[in-house]
């Protein structure tokens, strides 16, 4: 039996296929979650890797089996499964394991309106009554599945949120990775006036050429070069089931996440002054910055989907954004989509004349770290044994919304999060220049790297 405690992450199901993701668990899951939302039609999406035509199917016959009808809305990113859920109103099932390797498959859940399933919204439950071997009671006449393609209605609903009629010609380097962006680029980009170079748009889940995780930088290393090589103006780099993306300039250097959420915040507040925008605790300051400055209400969010989702909601936003490449729009169901943030950044950059590392310096106005992971045997004892060491100095000022983040001035602070999965707490840190920043960094890391007196937990 598989370990459903493992399978059932945090916002996901996610395993190695066969031994924990197959067939039998994704007939099972798409059962307890037909039952969970009890909606008379749920749509069914999957990606490029082997496994997920399979898998697809299996769900859509075990959500069929309560009485549900199932549209397979085929091959696809996904954002398309976010398309499908939000512009029909309807739940969705996403059969993917994005940006992990070849061995791996699962599904990625959403509600109606594609509102998003984590942990707290029906992931634990599912998790428990697959542990159970919960059965439902099944109608007599299983639901009908249908097959229905509706790329064309996604393709139009981007195009009609950012026009790009009137940008000058660019040429662009897209690195799919094999994922599903070599499938949704030229459906997307069709017609536009921009010189496309596609790099691995072979769909082949596989993974030959670099993994399709855009947050490791030698999964860069192709479109920089690339980028370099042809003189592009812009290179846009998608995790595998493409719904993040990562931006490389035209030196061929990687740009700020930080600093697209400021360019992009800063579109979206010319449209709606005074709108809300999300962000995570680990965005940088000069985005907080810059959103203030163009009118805008920043809303600080734990890392993760579901939390950026939940606060879209709340607080009405018209736009969020992290620093590991998601970006979230209201007018995409608030859900997050690579390719909407890429045309934001086709259309800034093509609607004016300096170069994108020109374009986006005007956004990026501290130094930070990047992320540094250490492994910490007691982390509550860490964290606490750090507060208690910063909150003495004067000026300072803590809190715990996402781990423990510590504020020392503008633009200077730094923030420890514990791994979801893993002993490990993961350390940012920004400061104003080189300097400060590494000086800064060196002495948060000291606290962790010593040994935790046992009295201080």
């Amino acid at each position: 039996m598989a370990d459903y405690q493992q399978l059932v992450k945090a916002y996901d199901i996610r395993g190695t296929v066969p031994d924990q993701m197959n067939a039998d668990v994704a007939r099972d899951v798409g059962k307890l979650f037909a039952g969970m939302t009890e909606a008379p039609l749920i749509a069914v999406a999957y990606d490029m890797r082997d496994s997920s035509p399979e898998l697809a199917d299996a769900f859509a016959q075990g959500a069929a089996a309560t009485g549900t009808d199932i549209v397979i809305a085929g091959l696809g990113s996904t954002d398309y499964a976010y398309y499908v859920s939000g512009m029909l109103d309807i739940p969705a099932a996403m059969i993917t394991a994005s940006h992990n390797p070849a061995q791996y498959n699962g599904i990625k859940l959403c509600r109606a309106g594609a509102a998003p399933v984590g942990e707290d919204t029906g992931l634990a439950e599912i998790r428990a009554k697959l542990t159970s071997q919960y059965r439902p009671a099944l109608p007599q006449a299983p639901g009908k599945i249908t097959r229905k393609n509706l790329t064309s209605g996604y393709v139009r609903h981007l195009r009609s949120l950012v026009p790009l009629d009137g940008i000058r010609p660019l040429k662009v380097i897209a690195d799919a990775g094999n994922g599903m962006a070599g499938y949704m680029v030229p459906l997307v980009f069709d017609g536009l006036d921009i010189d496309l170079v596609p790099l691995y748009f072979d769909l082949d889940g596989s993974f030959p050429n670099h993994e399709a995780n855009p947050l490791e930088p030698e999964n860069l290393r192709d479109c920089q070069a690339k980028v370099r090589e042809t003189g592009a103006d812009i290179g846009l780099c998608f995790d595998g089931d493409a719904d993040r993306c990562f931006i490389i300039d035209e030196r061929g250097e990687p740009v700020s996440p930080s600093a697209i959420i400021g360019l992009i915040a800063a579109r979206e507040l010319a449209r709606e002054p005074g709108a809300a925008i999300i962000h995570n605790v680990i965005t940088s300051a000069a985005a907080i910055e810059i959103i203030r400055e163009h009118g805008g209400r920043p809303v600080r969010s734990r890392v993760g989907h579901s939390y950026m989702k939940a606060h879209m909601a709340e607080h009405d936003a018209i736009f969020g954004g992290e620093h590991s490449g998601h970006y979230y729009f209201r007018e995409f169901w608030r859900a997050d989509t690579g390719m909407l943030a890429a045309l934001h950044m086709l259309a800034a950059l093509g609607g004016q004349d300096r170069p994108l590392s020109e374009l986006t310096s005007g956004y990026v106005r501290y130094v930070a770290s990047g992320e540094i992971n250490t492994t910490v045997d007691d982390i509550p004892a860490a964290l606490d044994l750090i507060e208690a060491q910063w909150k003495a100095r004067d000026g300072v000022t803590t809190d715990r919304l996402d781990g423990l983040t510590v504020w020392i001035g503008p633009g200077t602070w730094f923030n420890f999060r514990p791994s979801n999965t893993e002993p490990l707490l993961r350390l940012n840190v920004e400061a104003p220049d080189e300097h400060s920043m590494t000086q800064l960094r060196d002495e948060a890391l000291a606290l962790v790297r010593l040994p935790v007196p046992a009295h201080q937990h």
